[in-house]
């Protein structure tokens, strides 16, 4: 059953608001138990481990990890040019509004010879998960990747389920399907 809870013209503390909303209970050791098993199978096996998993949980091994650029320049192609003018319009105003915002590098000199610095250094590499499924949500990719090519990160890895409509795929079920810009 849905519950419904009207804060309207209610001012809450964040104590009051946490007592308010439903939070799911979560033992993080226990997720950690499950997840660091799967993590270290990667790790230690590598494709072959990422190929079992997509079979173990979504009932498909894929046949690439990557998706080849054939299927990409077929995706294009394929692509209706208004909704491709859209995403370009999306990608330009999230990458200027994004850029503008990295802060610039700060010096600070305390004392002669004593500069205390701050710098905004990128993170080496972001993995990025786009949900898939029955919908299909292009702006998840748009603000994720442009936000992170913004930030000067310089690979991004993006991962999301093989839906049921993707080529080559014949199960309603999905599997992994991941593209790395580098």
């Amino acid at each position: 059953m849905l519950t419904r809870i009207d804060l309207r013209e209610r001012e809450l503390t964040a104590r009051e608001l946490l007592a308010v909303v439903p939070r799911a209970d979560i033992n993080v050791g226990d997720a950690l138990a499950v997840v660091e098993p799967i993590i270290e199978d990667v790790r230690v096996r590598g494709e072959a481990a990422l190929r079992e998993l997509g079979e173990r949980f979504d009932g498909v091994a894929p046949a690439h990890l990557r998706v080849p650029e054939e299927e990409i320049a077929r995706a294009l192609e394929g692509l209706d040019p208004a909704v491709r003018d859209a995403l370009e319009e999306a990608i330009d105003r999230v990458g200027r509004f994004h850029r503008a915002t990295v802060p610039p590098p700060v010096d600070v000199e305390l004392a002669p010879g004593a500069i205390v610095s701050q710098r905004w250094v990128p993170v080496g590499r972001v993995g990025l998960y786009v949900p898939g499924g029955l919908a299909v949500y292009p702006s998840s990719v748009v603000m994720n990747v442009v936000t992170a090519q913004a930030a000067g990160v310089p690979s991004i890895a993006v991962t999301s389920p093989r839906s049921a409509h993707s080529a080559g795929c014949h199960t309603p079920r999905s599997s992994p399907r991941a593209h790395s810009w580098a």
